[in-house]
């Protein structure tokens, strides 16, 4: 698997880095920074991690959260599905 071979988890690094600050991660979604920052105090938003002080999210995360959260548009007025 990619995960455990060094060298393809080096190639990946320099193509750059798949943890995003909030503000990055925020663009990324499509939110405000505030607003993905107040979802993560309430415990709502994506998986995030901390780097030392820095609170950092994975791409992958953010696409996965992206996913599993989205709306679902309301049933018709009356109608079965």
């Amino acid at each position: 698997m990619d995960d455990d071979d060094p060298n393809a988890r080096a190639a990946r690094a320099r193509k750059g880095s798949p943890f995003l600050n909030t503000a990055q991660a925020a663009f990324y979604i499509g939110l405000n920074w505030r607003t993905l920052e107040q979802m993560r105090w309430k415990g709502l938003g994506p998986r995030f991690r901390r780097h030392g002080r820095f609170i950092r999210y994975h791409i992958d995360d953010l696409d996965e959260w992206s996913r599993t959260n989205g709306q679902i548009p309301p049933a018709t007025g009356g109608r079965d599905a």
